[in-house]
């Protein structure tokens, strides 16, 4: 029986990384830069530059293009220590701030 029409496309977007042993389930988006870790089992799309870990997977952080773990702390920007690049949080999504905007 042929059930071709029935797949699911799952869509890994650039720069994503996916830790040893995770598992993407069919149909799911891995945003761009975001980071699943080892062993995660992921059941919903990830966001762009989302870090997510667990079983099942679950948001708990930032990454940056360079894989960087972003601190937020109490603020709406973080830099990534490593390249310098600034990102901006805002309804539960970032975004890099380019170097002449603020």
């Amino acid at each position: 029986v042929s059930r071709r029409e029935e797949y699911a496309a799952t869509k890994i977007c650039r720069g994503a990384t996916l830790g040893a042993n995770c598992t993407v389930l069919a149909g799911i988006t891995v945003g761009a830069y975001a980071m699943v870790g080892a062993g995660a089992v992921v059941t919903k799309d990830v966001a762009p530059f989302a870090l997510v870990l667990g079983v099942p997977a679950v948001p708990v952080g930032w990454v940056s293009h360079v894989g960087e773990r972003l601190d937020f702390g109490t603020g709406a920007v973080a830099v990534c220590v490593r390249s310098g690049r600034r990102y901006r949080l805002a309804e539960g999504a970032i975004r890099e701030l380019l170097s002449d905007s603020g």
